[in-house]
């Protein structure tokens, strides 16, 4: 890893100062089981980790990249294939925002989503909500009903709705893959987590992130400094900073050279879910090599 890593980059639950930690007993559990597997199979592709792919080959079994796994799953399963049912979405998705994006111009909206389980404090949603609006943007944003620890409906102040009316549209869940795979978008504001992360990088599109835990900060880290297609913002929020680096992101120099490397990244994840793509031939690696040997 970057020899420059700092310590709140790390997992949150690799920092944690609890012995009996259930994820940090966890992954020292799994990561113990892994020497003794026949094969570790990671959803990422070449291209994107290959100094941490090298670094991992020397202590674990074989290694096969199969990712960005709904790539490769959409790109090389029948269309009538019931494997094309399965998802890693909690909450049901809507198509309503598609069709709102298709009204909007490209590169115009920021999309944000937070995440099926990631939550914050109201002080937070309210930091968030009027950034967003200070910024001018047109937005779409997933507001889950439990997006606010310790309520069961997160709600926004009817002033926001007021000052952002005609320019945002607010959903629960939608198929975060298509959306952000749509020409309006132009940036992306997440919890950055590693699925969202991935989808990212297959829309070409920019990050602003706000890593809550577990692999969010590593994952950050990683899109701001090494791969150069994200910005961070601070753990305690404030809308002057939601608002400043929204319009960096969207129009400033670094916003641009953000999107260079972001479809660039792009070009890459889709190559390698392609048929004769590097991550489809290690699944038929994967295949004959260990399933069936």
């Amino acid at each position: 890893m970057p020899k420059d890593l700092r310590l709140r980059d790390l997992p949150s639950f690799v920092r944690t100062t609890d012995p009996d930690d259930i994820m940090f007993n966890f992954f020292i559990h799994e990561t113990t089981a892994m020497s003794q597997a026949s094969a570790v199979i990671i959803n990422t592709f070449d291209e994107l980790d290959a100094p941490l792919l090298d670094a991992m080959s020397k202590f674990l079994p074989p290694i096969y990249t199969v990712g960005p796994l709904h790539l490769t799953v959409r790109n090389n399963v029948p269309e009538d294939s019931p494997l094309l049912g399965i998802g890693s979405n909690l909450w049901k998705e809507h198509d309503e925002p598609l069709r709102w994006l298709d009204d909007q111009p490209p590169r115009s909206v920021v999309y944000v989503n937070f995440g099926s389980i990631t939550v914050m404090s109201n002080e937070h949603l309210l930091e968030f909500a009027w950034g967003l609006a200070n910024s001018g943007y047109t937005f779409l944003w997933n507001v889950r009903p439990d997006l606010v620890k310790g309520h069961d409906n997160a709600v926004l102040p009817p002033e926001f709705s007021a000052a952002t009316e005609g320019r945002s549209m607010l959903s629960t869940w939608c198929p975060q893959e298509k959306v952000l795979e749509h020409e309006a978008v132009g940036v992306f504001l997440t919890h950055s987590g590693w699925n969202s992360s991935l989808e990212g990088i297959c829309g070409g599109v920019p990050m602003v992130c706000w890593p809550f835990f577990t692999e969010q900060q590593t994952n950050c880290r990683y899109k701001c400094t090494e791969w150069g297609i994200g910005m961070e913002i601070g753990e305690e929020v404030t809308r002057a900073e939601v608002e400043a680096i929204l319009r960096e992101a969207m129009e400033g120099e670094k916003g641009r050279e953000m999107r260079r490397r972001a479809l660039k990244l792009q070009e890459s994840a889709v190559a390698s879910a392609r048929h004769d793509g590097r991550s489809m031939r290690n699944v038929d690696r994967l295949i004959h090599e260990v399933l069936l040997a």
